[in-house]
C-alpha cells in the first residue's frame, strides 16, 4: 500500500518524547526517574458531533466556533462505554486526526492529579506499551475533519483555513524573509566586503614606522596570506578611485610601493620582475594577471590534418573518456581537453600520429605567417617541433621546410616529432641561427619563435618568478635583434608569393618585443609591419615609460593569461619590400651606389636554356661548341640571381669587381714604381764601379809607398 494522504500532508510522527514514557510509568505504579517536564501538547484533537462534559480535566479552553468543549482524549459517555479496569478496548472509539493523536489513550494533560481522581484506571499490563486503550481506528462518519496548514507547528490552534489565517502565515513569513536580510546585509557590512562606499576609506598604510627590532621579528614570520589578499584587494580598490578613497596626506607612490611588496609575498616575485609586470598594466588588471598565473592554463592538442580529421580525433578520444571540446572558433585544429581517464602522452592516437601535444598560443605564429604550397620556408629556432609540423600540414607535405635548431639534443626530440607525425618535407639542420643568411636563404616565408625570458608562461615555469634578472633583460633583447636581422636577411623579397616573416616571443615584457622591432625597423628600411590577420588580440604598444615607437607597432598582437586564457605571446608579422642594404650579413661591407640600375628590376627568366647542335660563327669540336664571352654573361646572370634569392644586392658584385679592378691597377701601379727603380739602378752601376775601381787603383798604388816607409823606420831603428 502507498503513502496515505495524512502521512503526505503531515508527514511522519514524532517520535515519543521521554516524559510520555514516565507519565505512562507513574500511570502505572513503576518506580520513575526525574525528568524534567516538557512543554504540554497543546495540539487538538478532533471532538465529537455533540458537546459532552468532559469527565476528566480539558485541555484548555475551546477555541472560537467550536460546537462543543474538547476533553483531554477520554471518550464522550454518550457514545462511548466506559473504560474496562484492565484496559480493554471500547466499541466505539473516535478516530485520531494524526498519528500524534495515538497515544495511550490517558491524554497528554494528565497530571499526577488526574492519577488520583481517576477510579477507572488501576494500572496497565507489563507490556503497556502494547496498550490499546486509544489506539482504535473507528468507522465513525459524522466526525469533523481538521484542517491543518503546513507552516502550523504543534502549538498552532486547530481553525479553518481562512483569509484571515492566510493572511497571518503570509505576514509571518515575509517577516521572516526581511529579518534574514537584515541579517545578512549585517554581515556584509561587518566584514567589510562593500565596495564603492562614500566615506569608506580602508586603512591600508600602517601610521608609523615600526622599529628594527619588530620589523626583523615580522620579517622573520610567516605572512599572514588571508590578511595580505585583503590589503591587496583594498589597495587596488583605493588606486581605482584615489580621489575618493586615499587616506589624508598619502601619495600614490605609498600605495604602489606597498601594493608591490604585498605582491611579492604573496605571489613569490622578485621585487625587480613584479614591478616590471605591474608597469605594463592598470591596478586591476595587473592583479589580474598575476591570479592567472597561478593557475595552469588548459591542456590543448592539435589535430594533424596529414594523418586524420579533427571530427575523427575528437569521436575516438571521447570513446576513450576523454572530455573535451573545440579550443574555439579562431582554430580549425585544436581541441581542448578537459578530463581524461588515460595518459595523452600514451594513447594509440597519439603514438600513429594522429595529434601533438601544443600549447594554443603555438598556433598563432604559423596562422599568422599562412605558408602556402610549394614554398621555400624557414623556422630557425624549431624544437620541439610543434610549429614545424603545423606548417607542413598547411603545406600538405609541399614545397619544403628547412627547421633548424642549435641544440643538438633538442634537435633529437624535433626528428622523432617529425617522423611521427608524417612530416616528408622538412630537413632539419643544426647551426647558429644567427649564421643562416651565409649557409642558405632565399626563402619565401621565415617564421622566428625567438629565444626569451619566458614571462608569458609563468604558469608553467614558476622559477620564471625569482630567477630572471635585470641582466637578462639586456642580454636577451640583444640575442632577438641578432636574430632577427638574419632572418630578415633570408628572405627572398623577390618571391611571388611569399617574402613575409613572422617574429615571436612567450613574453609581455617591452624589452623583448616592441624595442626589438622598434630596432629592426631602423635598421632594415626594407620592411614594414603588416596586418597578422589573427581574429582576436590586443594591439602592441606605440609608446612606453616615455619612449616612443613606430606607429606601425599598433599592428603587432599581444595576448595575456587573464584575458583569453592561453600562454602570454607576441606576435609581429613584417613584408619584406625591397634586397638587403650592403653591410647585411653575406654582403660586402662596401657601401653599394645609390642610383639604381635596370638591372635591379629585370625579370628573372627561370626557363632551362635550350643546346643547340649547332651555333654560328663557333668551331665545333669534340667536346661541342663553346662560346665564352656567352658563357661568362649566364655565369653572371646566374650569381646575380643566386644573391636575389638569398636577399643580397646584387649590385654588391659590381663593388667587389671595382675593387678588385682597383686593387689590380694599383699593383700595376707599384709594379711599375718598382721597375722604375730597377732601371735607375741599373743605371747608376757603371759609375758606381768605376769609381769603386779608382778607389781600388788608390789603394794598391799607396801599398808599395807604406811598405818603403815601414822598411826606412826599421833601418833607422836598427
Amino acid at each position: 500500500m502507498g503513502v496515505g494522504r495524512r502521512m503526505q500532508k503531515q508527514g511522519p510522527p514524532e517520535p515519543l518524547s521521554e516524559e510520555h514514557f514516565a507519565r505512562l510509568k507513574r500511570k502505572a505504579g513503576l518506580p520513575v526517574d526525574d525528568v524534567p517536564a516538557a512543554a504540554r501538547n497543546n495540539k487538538k484533537r478532533r471532538t465529537a458531533k455533540e458537546p459532552v462534559a468532559p469527565k476528566g480535566k480539558t485541555n484548555g479552553a475551546a477555541a472560537a466556533g467550536k460546537k462543543g468543549p474538547r476533553t483531554n482524549g477520554q471518550l464522550n459517555a454518550a457514545k462511548a462505554a466506559p473504560a474496562q479496569a484492565n484496559g480493554r478496548k471500547s466499541k466505539k472509539a473516535p478516530q485520531p486526526e494524526s498519528d500524534d493523536d495515538i497515544s495511550d489513550g490517558l491524554g497528554d494533560g494528565f497530571g499526577d492529579s488526574d492519577l488520583e481522581d481517576d477510579d477507572d484506571i488501576h494500572g496497565l499490563k507489563d507490556d503497556f506499551l502494547d496498550s490499546d486503550d486509544s489506539v482504535y481506528d473507528s468507522d465513525n462518519e459524522g466526525q469533523q475533519k481538521a484542517m491543518f496548514s503546513e507552516d502550523e507547528d504543534d502549538s498552532d490552534a486547530e481553525e479553518k483555513l481562512t483569509a484571515a489565517n492566510i493572511a497571518g502565515l503570509s505576514a509571518k513569513l515575509d517577516a521572516k524573509l526581511a529579518q534574514e536580510e537584515a541579517d545578512a546585509q549585517a554581515e556584509l557590512e561587518e566584514n567589510a566586503l562593500q565596495t564603492n562606499i562614500d566615506g569608506d576609506r580602508p586603512h591600508v598604510l600602517d601610521d608609523d614606522e615600526e622599529e628594527g627590532l619588530a620589523a626583523k621579528t615580522k620579517a622573520l614570520l610567516a605572512p599572514d596570506l588571508q590578511l595580505l589578499r585583503t590589503r591587496i584587494t583594498d589597495t587596488i580598490r583605493v588606486l581605482g578611485d584615489f580621489a575618493k578613497l586615499a587616506e589624508e596626506g598619502r601619495s600614490r607612490a605609498e600605495y604602489t610601493a606597498q601594493l608591490l611588496k604585498d605582491i611579492c609575498a604573496y605571489y613569490g616575485y622578485s621585487e625587480y620582475l613584479a614591478e616590471k609586470l605591474y608597469n605594463l598594466f592598470t591596478p586591476q588588471e595587473a592583479f589580474a594577471f598575476f591570479e592567472a598565473n597561478e593557475s595552469a592554463r588548459p591542456v590543448v592538442i592539435r589535430t594533424n590534418t596529414l594523418r586524420t580529421h579533427r571530427r575523427d580525433l575528437a569521436q575516438a578520444l571521447i570513446n576513450r573518456g576523454v572530455v573535451l571540446e573545440p579550443v574555439g572558433k579562431w582554430s580549425k585544429v585544436g581541441l581542448q581537453i578537459f578530463e581524461s581517464q588515460v595518459p595523452l602522452g600514451a594513447t594509440p592516437e597519439y603514438l600513429a600520429g594522429h595529434y601533438i601535444l601544443q600549447a594554443a598560443s603555438s598556433f598563432l605564429p604559423v596562422m599568422a605567417l599562412g605558408p602556402q604550397e610549394g614554398e621555400r620556408v624557414l623556422d630557425m629556432a624549431a624544437a620541439p617541433g610543434g610549429k614545424t609540423t603545423h606548417m607542413a600540414a598547411m603545406m600538405k607535405n609541399t614545397g619544403c621546410i628547412f627547421a633548424n635548431d642549435p641544440s643538438k639534443s633538442r634537435a633529437k626530440g624535433l626528428i622523432g616529432n617529425i617522423h611521427r607525425l608524417g612530416a616528408r618535407n622538412v630537413v632539419v639542420c643544426n647551426y647558429d641561427a644567427r649564421d643562416f643568411p651565409r649557409v642558405i636563404g632565399g626563402f619565401d616565408r621565415v617564421l622566428l619563435d625567438a629565444p626569451c625570458s619566458g614571462t608569458g608562461v609563468i604558469a608553467k615555469d614558476a622559477s620564471v618568478k625569482t630567477n630572471k634578472t635585470e641582466k637578462d633583460f639586456m642580454v636577451l633583447p640583444h640575442t632577438q635583434k641578432q636574430l632577427l636581422l638574419a632572418a630578415i636577411d633570408s628572405v627572398n623579397h623577390a618571391s611571388k608569393t611569399g617574402g613575409y616573416l613572422v617574429y615571436s616571443t612567450c613574453s609581455v615584457t617591452v624589452e623583448e618585443n616592441e624595442q626589438v622591432v622598434n630596432y629592426v625597423l631602423s635598421k632594415r628600411p626594407n620592411v614594414k609591419l603588416v596586418e597578422t590577420d589573427l581574429p582576436f588580440g590586443k594591439e602592441g604598444f606605440t609608446s612606453y615609460a616615455g619612449k616612443h615607437f613606430d606607429p606601425s607597432l599598433r599592428l603587432t598582437r599581444r595576448y595575456y593569461p587573464h584575458t583569453y586564457n592561453v600562454d602570454g605571446f607576441f606576435v609581429a608579422k613584417f613584408h619584406k619590400v625591397g634586397p638587403s642594404p650592403a653591410g647585411a650579413a653575406g654582403v660586402s661591407k662596401e657601401k653599394a651606389p645609390t642610383e639604381k640600375r635596370p638591372e635591379d628590376e629585370e625579370v628573372i627568366n627561370k626557363t632551362p636554356i635550350a643546346a643547340d647542335d649547332k651555333m654560328e660563327g663557333v668551331e665545333a669540336d669534340d667536346f661541342g661548341g663553346f662560346d665564352d664571352e656567352q658563357d661568362e654573361e649566364y655565369m653572371e646572370k646566374g650569381k646575380r640571381n643566386a644573391m636575389r634569392r638569398r636577399g643580397i644586392d646584387p649590385n654588391a658584385l659590381d663593388n667587389s669587381k671595382k675593387a678588385a679592378a682597383k686593387g689590380e691597377e694599383a699593383e700595376k701601379v707599384k709594379e711599375k714604381t718598382k721597375e722604375k727603380k730597377a732601371a735607375k739602378e741599373q743605371e747608376a752601376k757603371p759609375e758606381k764601379a768605376a769609381k769603386v775601381e779608382k778607389v781600388a787603383k788608390a789603394e794598391k798604388a799607396a801599398k808599395p809607398e807604406k811598405a818603403e816607409k815601414k822598411d826606412k823606420k826599421k833601418s833607422k831603428k836598427a
